[in-house]
Order: C-alpha cells, then structure tokens, then sequence
C-alpha cells in the first residue's frame, strides 16, 4: 500500500473524508491545498506537517503564510501552486478533489510527474477527454476513480476476463431533493430548496449539480472515458435510497452491483488501497434493515441537464467541455440568486447546441471552449 498522498481540494468534503481515511490507515500527508478556506487548511497544516500548502486565492496565500511561519511547511498559490502540490516528489498518490475545470491542469501535471491519480474532480474527464486518457497512458500510471459511481463500477469490473464481456454500464442516481417533480413545480425553487439533498453530504456546487441531474450527465461522460464505452452503453436509473452505487450488465445478462452506506469514505479508502482492501471507518450495511430498494427512469424532460449532457457526449470534440463550463457558470449563478433553477437546464443546452463544436489539439483548445461556453451563459443573464 501507498504511504505518502497529496490532497489537492483537502477542505472540501471529499478532502476532509480522505484525510480520515488517512489518518485510519496512518500515511504521511505531503502536501494540502484549498480556494480559500485557510482556517481549517492551517488547522491541517498543524496536525499533518505537509513539505507544501496551497491557496488558490493569492491573498488568502499570504494570510496563511504568516499564520504557519513557525512551521516548516512552504505555502503557494494559484495554479503552479497546484500544479507543484500535484508533482510533489514525495508523493505517491495525488487524489484530486477541487472543484471545477481548475483541476484539469493538476491532473494532467500529475500523471506526466509518474504520480497515480486518484479522480474526486469529475470535470477533468468530463471537459479534458483524451488529453487526460493520453496523458494516463502515456505515462503508465494509474487513474483510479473516487465517485461512488465509477468506483462501484470499477470494483464490479475486477476480475473481468475480456473487455468485450461488458455489455452495459448502470449508473444509479438518488433523484436529489426534487424526484418526482415536474418542471411546472420547479419554477420558484430557491437554492435552500436545492441544497437539501436526501442522502448525501457534499459541497455547494455538486449539490445543486445533483438537483438538477447535471451530476448524473457529467458522470455518464466520465464512466464512458474511465472504461472506454459509448454513450448507448451507459444507462442511468434513479434508486432513492442510495445503497446500490452502481451496476455492470456483462453479455451473459448478468448484473453485478456494488452496494454499501451512502459514505463516500468506502470509495475513497478502495482508490487509496488499490487493489488490496482494508478494514473501514463505515458502518456494516444490514440489509434487513434497509428493507426495500426502489429504481425508477430518470425524467429526461424536466431535467434538461441530463439529456444535454448525453447529446455533447455523443457529439465529440470540445461537447463536453461546453456542457460542463456552461453548468458551471449557471450552477453559481444560481447560487447567487441571479437566474433561476430551470434557467441551469436551458442554458447548458443552449450552450450545447450554439457554441462552436471543434475537435481540441491541446489543453488551451478545452480552456478556450470553456471560456465560450461561460461567456454564452453570461450574455443571456
């Protein structure tokens, strides 16, 4: 097993789960970063020693760096800060969990510094395609996923004789707060209303992503790069209590699902102990208990995002990138009380349908698709 990690995003919800499960398993910690949240990321600091901290926010940077001067941690900000917490010598693993297409380029930077990669940031899939896989690839280290999804469909894969015995990929999805509910009942829900999921505890932007099923279509574009399968190959299912994280169909019709307590430090803890298994910091799931497990379709058109997503998928090129800068941009500024919750839906599948479409050579092709996609949002604000 792995002893040195780096946490990149390591104040955020997955961030501080991961750092449980490190301290469960008693690795070293080289190197911690945050946007802005220096308080808890000093506290970190202090208990787990990192060579490196990070701050996005170039002023919250130099907060911390007098806060810490007594340490011997060094302290960077911005984007090389994050690119060197991602190549730090010391670390074996770098599990990403930042928020947004800002983890693309720590990812890529990564991979080509040898180090395997543990993928909590779903966008850099989602936006960076190829450029990442290439990336992988090209330097033969690992890419081991963290959403309870992808993990669940990893670990239903091991063991798997042959790639062309996988028939189909399901990936279950909770419904979030507003399962059952029509676009006619949507029109005046506020971001408290978005922001009560049933079953899981995350952050701001990922729960609004989960209300409006924009996290689902990301996660049908990250399954398909993760395992190499088409669109048609991925089926979504809502299943409201959360237990089975995902399902794999193999050409025998057989399925195979991985099930356990909607905690994200299972999934967490398998990406770090690859391919061995330890004991876990989550309960035992009692089945008994449970009872009942329910699955329903998805409502492909009250949730626009959804379909949006599948038809960027299917489309190639710089798609996905679009679909993902456009929600991003949408999704705050719904959280700021700018445009409303439907409006998230129309304006990634505008951006999908309008925005130029073009295949990308380099990172800046996606970085350029991206910024025509937010700036698409914003003129129709």
């Amino acid at each position: 097993m792995i002893n040195n990690i780096s946490v990149l995003g390591s104040t955020g919800s997955i961030g501080t789960q991961t750092l449980d499960v490190v301290d469960k398993l008693g690795m070293n910690v080289c190197a911690l970063t945050a946007a802005k949240n220096i308080e808890l990321l000093e506290d970190q600091v202090r208990k787990y020693k990192p060579r490196l901290a990070v701050v996005f926010d170039e002023e919250k940077a130099k907060e911390l760096k007098l806060n810490i001067s007594d340490t011997d941690t060094r302290v960077l900000s911005g984007m090389d800060g994050l690119i060197a917490a991602a190549q730090i010598e010391s670390a074996e693993l770098v599990l990403n969990s930042v928020v947004g297409m800002v983890g693309l380029l720590p990812t890529i930077a990564a991979a080509k510094a040898k180090k395997d990669i543990a993928l909590a940031n779903k966008e850099t899939l989602v936006a960076g395609g190829s450029l990442v896989t290439d990336a992988v690839k090209e330097n033969g280290v690992k890419l081991l996923p963290v959403d309870s999804e992808h993990s669940a469909i990893f670990q239903c894969i091991q063991g798997m004789p042959e790639k062309r015995a996988l028939k189909k990929l399901i990936l279950t999805a909770s419904g979030g707060p507003f399962f059952g509910k029509t676009a006619a009942d949507l029109q005046n829900t506020t971001v408290e209303e978005a922001l009560n999921h049933p079953n899981w505890s995350m952050g701001a932007k990922i729960t609004i992503d989960s209300a409006s099923m924009m996290n689902k279509g990301l996660e049908i574009i990250e399954a398909g790069r993760l395992f190499d399968v088409d669109c048609d190959q991925i089926d979504v299912v809502v299943h409201r209590e959360s237990i089975v994280h995902s399902l794999v169909e193999f050409t025998d019709n057989s399925v195979i699902a991985q099930l356990g307590l909607p905690d994200m430090r299972i999934p967490i803890q398998y990406a770090i102990t690859y391919p061995n298994r330890e004991p876990s910091p989550v309960a035992e799931l009692n089945l008994a208990q449970i009872g009942n497990l329910s699955f329903f379709e998805p409502d492909y058109e009250t949730f626009k995002c959804l379909t949006a997503c599948k038809k960027a998928f299917k489309m190639g090129g710089v798609a996905t990138a679009i679909a993902n800068g456009a929600n991003e941009e949408a999704n705050a500024l719904f959280r700021q009380g700018k445009i409303k919750f439907l409006d998230i839906g129309e304006l990634v599948s505008g951006a999908v349908d309008n925005v130029e479409n073009f295949t990308p050579k380099t990172v800046d092709d996606v970085l350029k698709a991206d910024a025509l996609a937010r700036k698409y949002v914003t003129d129709r604000v």
